[in-house]
């Protein structure tokens, strides 16, 4: 699927840190790893790149083509950090946009994730600081096995022998974005060949996600100054072979055109299964 022309308007030069291939096995632990075993494998470097402005074509984009959307969303949730009310308030809101931007027949929220990138706020709490490499969240293997995992067994079957895809939906909780933003890379400029499966370790399962090796035709965006009634709808896997995009490759990284006294970024993301 072709793209829109894009205007290099506000596009900027920054480093996103990227697979170096070696052919190792990778690995990470979400959490303290048996002794001497390290907490991630792989070897991994910052590559300059120039990340678009994608408010210049906002209106244009489309989950099918590019992999991710912007939508302007305004929240009733009064705390972000209260997992009570988010799965209360927010994940009705959010059901009720995924819904209207996709058509899904149903809407499987099934977690959430807090990041705050000033270091004092994620000691001690359920709070995480910013997934810094290139990544996408979800593999050939691991997809369906979430889905498995989830939902009862025949109901999980069911599911996976009809279109199934996994979006995030990404907002900040205050804005605007000062630092640390999110850049996404046009679905249609990644090919297969740059992913590589890397496991992520829980305590009690094993979960799959790929780093991605770099490629000068990979087209990076991010929306500069996103506000805490915008969110990022970013699909991390799509089980249709039929041209769409089935994946959104992604990243936080470092404006470097940051002020120095930019405070953190905060930000929620909500993961959900579309059936269709």
């Amino acid at each position: 699927m072709a793209g829109p022309t894009t205007p290099d308007t506000g596009a900027i030069e920054a480093p996103l840190t990227y697979l170096v291939p070696t052919g190792e096995p990778l690995f990470a632990y979400n959490y303290e790893p048996p002794p001497g075993v390290p907490l991630r494998s792989g070897r991994y470097e910052p590559q300059r790149v120039t990340v678009r402005n994608g408010r210049a074509i906002a209106a244009e984009l489309s989950l099918d083509r590019e992999g991710f959307l912007l939508r302007r969303s305004p929240s009733a949730v009064a705390d972000f950090y209260d997992a009570a009310e988010v799965m209360r308030v927010y994940y009705p809101e959010v059901e009720r946009l995924l819904q209207e931007a996709t058509g899904a027949e149903t809407v499987a929220i099934f977690d959430h994730t807090i990041r705050n990138t000033a270091p004092e706020q994620q000691s001690g709490r359920r709070v995480r600081g910013a997934a810094a490499r290139v990544h996408n969240d979800y593999t050939e293997t691991s997809a369906p096995q979430r889905v498995r995992d989830l939902l009862p067994l025949a109901e999980a079957e069911a599911r996976l022998r009809r279109r199934y895809a996994e979006v995030n939906v990404w907002r900040p909780i205050k804005g605007p974005v000062q630092s640390t933003p999110l850049a996404l890379c046009d679905a249609g400029t990644v090919d297969p060949a740059d992913l590589v499966p890397s496991e992520l370790r829980y305590p009690d399962r094993t979960g799959e996600i790929y780093a991605v090796t770099y490629s000068p035709r990979h087209r990076w965006f991010y929306f500069p100054a996103m506000r805490a009634d915008e969110v990022v709808l970013i699909k991390c896997f799509d089980s249709a072979r039929d041209g769409r995009a089935r994946i959104s490759v992604h990243t936080a990284f470092d404006d470097p055109s940051t002020p120095a006294d930019a405070p953190p970024r905060e930000s929620i993301e909500v993961r959900a299964f579309l059936f269709f």
